[in-house]
């Protein structure tokens, strides 16, 4: 059995769903088909949830009707068959009468994540009325009956192989199964998701729950490529690349990909391939266990970085210092992407400021603070890349003119790191792209 996922731009026009729904028949293999929400619909459910959480009722009614609207051409011009087109109204009429009700009731954060889930519910739905026009035979699985999460608010993945099992043992003779990415419910039974780019997650999760053979990750791109397309343009597709280096790609930047789909697929050894929906004879990029081949392969830009400098001349020899420094971001949750540490002073960087003036607080009892905002962190990612001195040489050679606040080398064979002012992430890009890979 294979998983096939199809993100909002390859299902968010009719034309689309008419090419997906070639794509998941193009042979017998059993196959599973996660689908995310039209293209620009979470958007909007998320305005409309914001308009609510700030008392702008009129807001949320604007903004529910034009999407309504959208979505009311869309299925005409989807569905031809009058009867099928009353069932897909019907769809649309339950969905946006439970919109409706929201704004008469309070917001919490659980009515928040079942507006959050109506663009998966809705778009599996209208995919499921239309292979029922085009006479293909299919089943359509509720992912809420078997995406469960843990009392960590992660996914359970044995609870959800239990599930699932249970799911498609109820269709015997079906070999194509629907079902939707991004939603989930917590240990309380409640409407949940996996945050943005979840459904990336849940095609992995599933994959490793049936033990797919492979898990297909369809795009508006032909693969991941080697550098970000939109502002440097000379890129290429890479052909292959090892689970730990497309966890790093995934990790700091490339967009392609979220991050957390690799764990799952990597925990079975199933391979993930990027395809492109819109031409889907590229050959994409596998994701395996093997690498492939040495050297660097991409680079990758996360922005919205945060550097935090903790400066203390108690440090030196101070036993357990670091593990006080540490404390203070797992007290919060909150990740540290890079790390340097001195005699006398050590720098880290986040992603999120949701803590950041309760941690600044808190290491000010044991420390002096500085703060950067507004930094990115370039990394350049290979198999075996770190142990190699004529890339690092190459790499710095290159980027001269960049002023580097801080690197990260050796911690990763697969992954040199570089934290830069954001101001320069196009020009640092642009010239690792001449430097490293001569385009």
């Amino acid at each position: 059995m294979r998983v096939m996922k199809f993100g909002g731009t390859s299902v968010g026009k009719p034309e689309r769903m008419h090419q997906v729904s070639q794509l998941i028949t193009r042979d017998d293999e059993p196959t599973i088909v996660v689908l995310s929400a039209l293209s620009g619909t979470t958007n909007s459910l998320v305005e409309i949830s914001n308009c609510l959480s700030s008392g702008d009722n009129e807001g949320a009614t604007a903004k529910t009707e034009a999407l309504e609207k959208h979505y009311q051409q869309f299925i005409i011009d989807l569905i031809k068959s009058p009867e099928l087109l009353s069932k897909a109204q019907d769809v649309l009429k339950e969905h946006f009468e439970f919109l409706r009700i929201t704004q008469r009731v309070s917001l919490s954060d659980a009515l928040n994540k079942d507006i959050l889930a109506q663009g998966e519910l809705m778009s599996t739905k209208l995919f499921s009325l239309y292979l029922e026009q085009e006479k293909i035979e299919h089943a359509l699985i509720p992912a809420l009956e078997f995406m469960k999460l843990d009392i960590n608010e992660e996914p359970d993945l044995v609870l959800i192989e239990e599930k699932i099992k249970v799911v498609l043992a109820h269709h015997p003779s079906k070999k194509l199964f629907i079902t939707q990415g991004y939603i989930c419910r917590n240990v309380k039974g409640e409407v949940d998701n996996l945050k943005r780019g979840g459904s990336d997650y849940t095609a992995s999760l599933i994959a490793a729950a049936v033990k797919a053979t492979v898990c297909e990750i369809w795009t508006d791109i032909d693969g991941m490529h080697n550098n970000d397309p939109r502002v440097v343009d000379k890129t290429v597709a890479i052909e292959q690349l090892s689970f730990d280096e497309a966890a790093e790609l995934a990790y700091f930047g490339a967009k392609i990909l979220h991050p957390t789909c690799i764990w799952p697929a990597q925990q079975e050894n199933i391979p993930v391939k990027l395809l492109n929906t819109m031409q889907p004879t590229a050959a994409g990029t596998v994701i395996k266990k093997e690498a492939g081949s040495v050297g660097v392969k991409a680079v990758a830009a996360k922005d919205g970085i945060i550097a935090i400098k903790i400066k203390s001349s108690r440090m030196l020899l101070a036993y357990g210092f670091l593990r006080k420094i540490f404390e203070v971001f797992e007290k919060y949750k909150t990740p540290i992407d890079m790390i340097t540490t001195s005699e006398v002073a050590v720098s880290v960087t986040i992603d999120t400021d949701e803590h950041l003036n309760e941690i600044i607080a808190e290491l000010s009892n044991i420390a002096s603070i500085e703060v950067e905002r507004a930094q990115t962190i370039v990394s350049i990612v290979g198999n075996e890349i770190a142990k190699t001195d004529a890339i690092l040489k190459k790499l710095f050679d290159a980027i001269e003119e960049v002023p580097v606040t801080m690197v990260s080398y050796g911690g990763s064979h697969h992954n040199i790191s570089l934290l830069i002012p954001s101001t320069f992430k196009t020009k640092t890009l642009q010239l690792v792209n001449k430097g490293l890979f001569n385009l």
